[in-house]
């Protein structure tokens, strides 16, 4: 999830300290870093985030559409990854499910760049996830699971990217509130469907 850090009236700055308690109830309720996480619970939470990304993407699929050189220039088709979430159920021997969350409309670009911070910043996190999957005795040498670090060695660049299109359309005239509601939003959305994962470990724990 992102942690980034900026001067005083910085979006990415803001986008940090506002989602901050939102950023955190999501890692508790999925518990990726589980030392005692095995495939069925991976399973399981890969199934709430391909039904999430595929709704959160559905929105960003319309604004695309609306805002073509926005979306081109933050090279939206390489950051879609509900694809590389269905992959990794369907290598796991998992399934996909039928239920999407409902998420708010994608007025403009202020709303998809705040969606985006959720979307994008777990590109970070995700790389200490694939190196934790790695050791885990029910997972090691099994299939690998992409969704998480899905730009390899370019996850810095993209992110970097992400963050560089952020501030300069703020400040040439974006909402800075807009941008940081919507990345509010997205993670109150993921919180309350990513809940259900965390019952399941409750139950067998």
């Amino acid at each position: 999830m992102p942690r980034d850090a900026g001067g005083a009236g910085d979006v990415l700055r803001d986008l940090r300290t506002a989602t901050a308690a939102e950023h955190e109830q999501v890692e508790a309720l999925l518990d990726l870093m589980d030392p005692a996480l095995d495939r069925d619970r991976l399973v399981g939470v890969l199934a709430r985030l391909h039904a999430f990304w595929a709704a959160a993407e559905a929105g960003l699929d319309e604004w695309a559409a609306r805002h073509r050189t926005d979306a081109a220039a933050l090279d939206w088709t390489r950051r879609r990854r509900t694809g590389l979430y269905a992959a990794d159920l369907a290598a796991l021997g998992g399934s996909t499910v039928d239920d999407r969350p409902d998420l708010p409309a994608v007025g403009g670009t202020d709303e998809a760049l705040g969606r985006l911070y959720v979307l994008e910043g777990s590109t970070l996190g995700g790389t200490v996830i694939d190196r934790h999957l790695a050791t885990l005795p029910g997972l090691a040498g099994g299939p690998r699971v992409r969704a998480f670090s899905p730009y390899g060695g370019d996850t810095g660049a993209m992110w970097a990217a992400f963050r560089r299109f952020t501030r300069a359309h703020v400040e040439g005239g974006g909402d800075a509130r807009r941008v940081v509601d919507a990345a509010r939003q997205t993670f109150a959305v993921l919180a309350g469907w990513c809940a259900p994962a965390a019952r399941a470990r409750e139950a067998c724990a």
